[in-house]
């Protein structure tokens, strides 16, 4: 058994280590400085009480992008040196953030161990590679995102860091062997287990859903299916699950070899960078081939999701809501009912319309998946969701992109169960049409800009603060954009006091509200690695489920003339087009 000896390493702060909505993100070059990475791990042990770190276990693992197996041996000798008992890694480094919050949750040592936390190496779906994105993040013992008040204790401590402790001595570790190491310190023993990265995952997978209904759905020769994990983390659980498990044909999976750049792809499911599966699901250009009938991509830690029909785009906003409205009736998981629902503010209002109707309890968080942990752990939310690509339920505190694939094809193994011999089957886009029908349709659009430059982005949205003060100002400014906008009747800045643990999120977006019921949403986001990421969200209800068939961008054209004439979009940021339209 190797014994280590335990160093303290000078160091001073580094100017900009606060975590964003979920983490640290900053360049490889960044996270590569001497030092960078050791200060952010130590801030983060020395903002934890002992008792969640002495003697502990603690998971590290992540999406296998760039730096990841570096940053694993450097938190592995930083947990030897600051007292942690074992620490747990996914096989080869890899586990995807839901499965890390399972393996917290879920997961037993052989001597009765359970882990008390995690840091995940992941800048989710940011680009990776040596000139790309890195990221890390702590998780809680209730496997969910650390807290404001956690994080703020985290970056405060970046300020005046002085030392960090290491084992410099110890030896790394080799990940891609299943087996457990052990070594001696000041303390005692000190012991890293490398495990499988799927098993704890998939089997709370097979307790939540129906695996033969979707195994059965599978194997109909009506049924095509095509699952893209954008050379993410995904790919791993997308083995097991559907080929091994469900028995789907393995050219139902594209891009399911993690990498350490994505390919030199973007790692992000949605339309503009998920461009293989868009183009094999009939809705990219000189689509000539038969689609699938279904299609699922997974980001790269694969917590958010897309969800696909035949030449058909499900809104992340329709897909938390159609779940919602059908997860009784269609995974067993939720057979006695739902708890309670939530969604993100900027999300549209379609999973409120559905939680009236069906008498739930319903929450307006801010964008961030711990403010959804804290109602989970009260027992109040069962399924949530993002407009952001991001949909779960209370089997993590992670969205989980795996799990929301699962969900539609229940949904989808529920709905054809008596037409599997036979009968057309319903579609995604038949069950998306009949939701719009019963619950009308919410036509939605986000429009970011990336990459701005962040004093511009800032000036921008102080203009938006100081206008709501002069709505009639502001409704000149709409009118003039284009005539057929109905009037603004109120403008806020969200602010959010959480009903579990009363702290309270403030200037966490700027919102615009029409007299017919549309949203004009404003933030910046906390998920890029440099500069500004200007978000805008439009909105519009219909009712009518004569005018619901009507293409979005067409329905919404209207107000998207309006927010980029009140924002003045291109004046503050020099843009006059997106980077990305969803």
């Amino acid at each position: 058994m190797s014994t280590f000896k335990v160093s303290r390493i000078e160091t001073r702060p580094f100017d900009g280590q606060k975590p964003g909505t979920s983490g640290l993100r900053k360049k490889v070059k960044v996270f590569a400085q001497t030092h960078y990475l050791q200060n952010f791990v130590q801030a983060t042990f020395n903002a934890l009480t002992c008792d969640k770190i002495k003697g502990n276990t603690l998971v590290v693992s992540g999406d296998g992008r760039y730096y990841s197996k570096d940053a694993i041996q450097i938190i592995i000798k930083m947990s030897a040196a600051n007292g942690v008992r074992r620490v747990w890694v996914g096989q080869n480094g890899l586990l995807s953030t839901p499965a890390v919050s399972a393996v917290i949750r879920e997961r037993v040592g052989t001597d009765g161990s359970k882990a008390s936390g995690a840091f995940i190496l992941t800048a989710s779906h940011n680009p990776g590679g040596p000139t790309e994105d890195f990221g890390i993040k702590y998780n809680m013992e209730n496997g969910g995102p650390a807290p404001e008040g956690v994080t703020d204790k985290i970056y405060e401590n970046t300020t005046t860091i002085k030392e960090y402790l290491i084992a410099e001595n110890l030896p790394d570790v080799d990940i891609s062997k299943i087996g457990s190491t052990n070594f001696s310190g000041p303390e005692g023993e000190f012991e890293v287990e490398v495990f499988d990265s799927t098993d704890t995952y998939v089997n709370l997978m097979k307790s939540i859903f129906d695996f033969e209904a979707i195994k059965k759905l599978l194997a109909c020769p009506k049924f095509t299916f095509c699952y893209d994990s954008l050379h993410g983390v995904a790919g791993v659980y997308a083995k097991r699950i559907f080929i091994e498990e469900l028995g789907a044909n393995e050219s139902s999976l594209l891009n399911c070899t993690p990498k350490e750049d994505f390919g030199g792809g973007h790692p992000d499911p949605n339309l503009t960078y998920a461009k293989e599966l868009v183009q094999r699901m009939g809705l990219g250009k000189n689509s000539e081939v038969e689609p699938p009938e279904f299609g699922g991509a997974a980001d790269g830690d694969a917590d958010r999701n897309m969800i696909l029909g035949k030449r058909f785009f499900v809104t992340p906003s329709d897909s938390v809501a159609i779940i919602a409205a059908n997860a009784v009736e269609a995974i067993p998981y939720f057979s006695d009912g739902l708890k309670g629902v939530a969604r993100s503010m900027p999300t549209s209002a379609a999973l409120d319309v559905v939680a009236e109707a069906l008498n739930l309890k319903f929450f307006e968080v801010p964008t961030g998946w711990k403010f959804f942990g804290n109602l989970m752990d009260a027992g109040l939310c069962s399924v949530c969701g993002e407009e952001s690509f991001g949909t779960g339920s209370d089997h993590v505190r992670e969205k989980d992109g795996i799990w929301a694939v699962l969900a539609w094809l229940s949904i989808l193994a529920q709905k054809n169960k008596e037409k599997l011999n036979g009968e057309k089957l319903v579609t995604v886009e038949d069950i998306v049409r009949q939701h719009w029908s019963t619950y009308g349709r919410h036509y939605y659009t986000r429009y970011d800009y990336e990459n701005v430059d962040a004093g511009g982005a800032k000036e921008l949205m102080a203009h938006l603060v100081n206008l709501q003060s002069d709505l009639p100002q502001v409704n000149k400014i709409v009118k003039e954009a284009n005539s057929a906008v109905s009037n603004v009747i109120k403008g806020d800045e969200f602010e959010y006091k959480d009903s579990v643990d009363g702290s309270v999120s403030k200037h966490q977006g700027i919102r615009y509200f029409f007299e017919d019921g549309s949203r004009l949403v404003f933030r910046l986001s906390g998920t890029g690695s440099e500069g500004a990421t200007i978000r805008v969200y439009i909105e519009q209800y219909e009712k009518d489920s004569s005018k619901t068939g009507r293409d979005s961008q067409e329905a919404l054209k209207p107000l998207v003339e309006a927010a980029l004439r009140l924002s003045k979009m291109q004046e503050f940021t020099g843009r006059s087009e997106p980077t990305v339209i969803t």
